[in-house]
């Protein structure tokens, strides 16, 4: 591999990092006219346009309408195109099967989660009469418009690709979710026992009549709706039973792999619950409830308090979304859109199973060679040997050789990072802990030390964001044990969510105190660790564990600290140095010098610095994005950003990492942090950015993103209008037609690395 200075250079003058815009605009749609892939007869499928394509040319606006205007970027609209991309891994039949029905689970989750925040927060806009000031027209009522249009075909496409493609193609492998009716009279005999024995003790009828008022539904649960027949006075009765979510949902036949669902099971055996009563129609619904819910952070006495109602709240929250069987007749779909104070608009039909996101556990199952090929991250040699067992000071002195780079999944989040916490909080010299904690997991092994090192007498501060959204009882719960044990617990800032990753250790030694860290992208959790891809930086360089000891003091205390000797710290001057180095290149574009900048992130809305970016290019400097999710900035545009391109990669992993290159005239500057180039990360949350100044950690950091720059395998390019083209794999340029990702490269080059060690000891 180059040198770090040679490898900036290649990154500059590669024409692999400037792949060309397509000449063709349009694009199929899923399962129809599938282009054909370089990798043989297997479709390489794009996901569909968005809901709204401004009509206005966009070279026509200006810088200001480009960066601000709703007629260019659309939040709720791209984030939906992002899942299309999501959605076209489980319609790509290059994956391996389950792994195709994983997405599919993924994609359905995405959508729930969107329902709850996004929808959710537009509908209570629409109550309460706001409009979006901005554009005039693109008011909320508009947007739910826009975003039922984009997502009704994605719900069909769903179940098509799901009935259609997916499950034919897994019977042919022995998987199976059968229809009840396609049962044999002894297997209902069985499956009926199953239910009078484990489901029907469980289960509570609710009727709906002037007696018994409609009962309360929760958020993203299974229902079933029942019209009854009395025999004595003929009229016909509403009553609702839910799919109890403690019993599994695909109920296992005698044959393996082959499954029934749990709310089939309960249909067909009805009677057993309305006895004497003739079953007229059962049909599965769902409802999906709001999660935005309005916040008054200024007039809380007690943060954790307040959020804690939040959460009771959310129980109660308005219905945003109906899910129902198509086939469920009118008189019932009118029933339930009555009682819940729902329109025609927030209905949304499907065809064949709700809830799709419970397909994760049949992805699960044993079958090998229908899912990835196994994946163990492995140990950095500069760990090797080490564990728990080892002499605490160990690690500490491996430290002062000089900064680590950690990246998961490829390297052991447990045997690197959760390590430095463990070993910190058993090491007889280390005297403090402070941490942040946005999302942990359930048995979270970092708590678990916290707590440890606090119970042996060590000074131990832990920052817990209880407004993480949708972990905030997780993280209520954590804060509490935290406290039970001694440590000292903040609960975040008014008005700021606190999404640093941060870990510091005070460490008393022979030359005194001296601080220890960890600073990443990614949250301190070791079941996402193996599923996201995260960046982390261990070190001991006495500057940034100052500047660490600040933002410790602004998270638990009064400071108002405005400089920092190397850190970039939101919301005190992140955007501003951003800029600044933007504006570096620039200057040198302008002088006839090289001008290159590469930033990757999860989003890219922040239109300060989309505008810097468009300024960027039209002074010539080079510029690549790699951006997962939502961008604003639109590529490609001539005389205004003929010099940026947009890539987006879906795989595998979830990228999650942010990392940032300046070429610097050569000397080049590397960054990476927690924050997304979003204005809320950059104005309201407290968000941490890390130099890396090491030469060779600069020449790793160099390595990922030209590999996934490269990637013509799961990578999208954005085009001019906001749409995106999904790469295929090129023979040129050293390309085979069997090109692999950016994440299985990693992959790879990993093994080697650990088969070298192997091979060294």
């Amino acid at each position: 591999m180059p040198g770090p200075e040679e490898q900036a250079h290649f990154l500059i003058h590669s024409a692999d990092l400037q792949p060309g815009i397509a000449e063709e605009h349009t694009r199929p749609t899923p399962l129809e006219d599938a282009a054909k892939s370089a990798v043989g007869d297997e479709p390489v499928i794009q996901p569909r346009e968005h809901a709204y394509i401004p009509e206005v040319p966009l070279t026509s606006l200006s810088l200001d309408e480009l960066t601000q205007s709703d007629s260019v970027y659309n939040r709720e609209l791209c984030w939906l195109d992002f899942n299309w991309r999501v959605f076209s891994e489980a319609l790509d039949r290059r994956n391996p099967l389950l792994e195709r029905l994983r997405f599919i689970a993924i994609t359905s989750s995405n959508l729930d989660e969107f329902f709850r925040k996004r929808v959710g927060g537009l509908k209570r806009q629409k109550a309460a009469g706001l409009a979006n000031l901005t554009l005039p027209g693109w008011h909320p009522e508009y947007q739910l418009q826009l975003i039922a249009k984009a997502v009704r075909p994605m719900v069909e496409a769903e179940s098509d690709c799901l009935f259609n493609d997916i499950l034919p193609a897994l019977a042919e492998h022995g998987v199976r979710i059968l229809d009840y009716s396609e049962l044999d009279f002894e297997q209902q005999q069985r499956l009926r026992a199953y239910y009078l024995r484990e489901v029907y003790p469980i289960l509570t009828p609710l009727a709906v009549d002037p007696g018994h008022p409609f009962p309360y539904l929760s958020n993203l649960s299974l229902s079933l709706g029942v019209f009854l027949r009395d025999p004595v006075s003929d009229e016909i009765q509403f009553a609702r039973v839910k799919v109890p979510q403690n019993r599994p949902r695909w109920v296992p036949l005698d044959t393996p792999f082959h499954f029934v669902p749990l709310e089939q099971v309960i249909i067909h055996n009805l009677d057993a619950l309305f006895t004497g009563m003739d079953i007229v129609a059962a049909y599965p619904f769902r409802v999906t409830r709001n999660a935005d819910i309005a916040r008054n952070e200024e007039e809380a006495e007690d943060l954790l308090e307040m959020i804690s109602e939040e959460l009771r709240e959310q129980r109660f929250a308005a219905v945003v979304r109906l899910e129902v069987d198509e086939a469920m007749p009118p008189s019932m779909v009118d029933i339930l859109l009555h009682e819940l104070e729902l329109e025609q608009s927030d209905l949304y039909p499907i065809r064949g199973l709700l809830r799709l996101a419970d397909l994760f556990p049949l992805a699960d199952l044993g079958l090998p060679h229908l899912k990835y090929e196994p994946w163990t991250p492995i140990t950095p040699p500069r760990f090797a040997g080490l564990d728990r067992q080892s002499r605490s000071g160990d690690l500490f002195s491996l430290i002062r050789q000089g900064d680590l780079l950690v990246h998961h999944p490829y390297h052991s989040f447990n045997a690197t990072t959760q390590l430095f916490i463990e070993t910190a909080a058993r090491d007889p010299q280390v005297v403090a802990i402070k941490q942040t904690l946005y999302r942990t997991s359930a048995d979270s092994p970092v708590v678990a030390a916290l707590i440890h090192a606090a119970e042996r007498g060590k000074q131990v501060a832990v920052l817990v964001e209880v407004k993480a959204r949708f972990d905030e009882a997780r993280n209520i719960e954590w804060a509490r044990a935290l406290e039970n044990a001694g440590c000292h617990v903040a609960y975040g800032l008014v008005g700021l969510k606190t999404h640093s990753k941060l870990s510091l250790v005070i460490r008393e030694e022979e030359e005194g105190l001296r601080a220890y860290y960890h600073i990443g992208t990614g949250n301190y959790n070791p079941k996402t660790a193996t599923l996201y891809t995260d960046l982390g930086l261990l070190s001991c360089n006495a500057e940034i564990g100052a500047d660490i000891m600040d933002v410790f003091n602004f998270l638990t205390g009064y400071s108002r600290q405005t400089h920092y000797r190397k850190l970039l710290v939101a919301p005190v001057n992140m955007r501003q140095r951003f800029l600044e180095m933007i504006d570096g290149e620039i200057a040198h574009a302008l002088r006839g010098r090289p001008a290159r900048l590469i930033a990757k992130m999860n989003a890219l809305e922040d239109p300060a610095l989309c505008r810097k970016l468009y300024e960027a290019s039209q002074a010539g400097v080079q510029i690549d994005l790699i951006v997962r999710g939502n961008c604003r900035l639109r590529p490609g545009l001539p005389g205004i950003s003929e010099n940026i391109r947009v890539l987006s990669i879906i795989g595998r992993f979830l990228e999650h990492s942010r990392l940032w290159y300046f070429h610097n005239d050569g000397s080049p500057r590397y960054l990476l942090g927690s924050a997304d180039w979003m204005r809320r990360n950059l104005s309201n949350r407290v968000e941490v950015v890390v130099p890396i100044e090491d030469p060779r950690l600069q020449e790793q950091l160099a390595h990922i993103l030209q590999s996934a720059l490269q990637d013509h395998r799961q990578g999208w390019d954005m085009l001019p209008d906001g749409r995106y083209r999904r790469r295929r794999p090129r023979q040129d340029d050293g390309f085979s037609p069997q090109a692999v990702g950016t994440q299985q490269v990693l992959m790879r080059q990993a093994r080697l690395l650990a088969a070298q060690l192997q091979d060294e000891t």
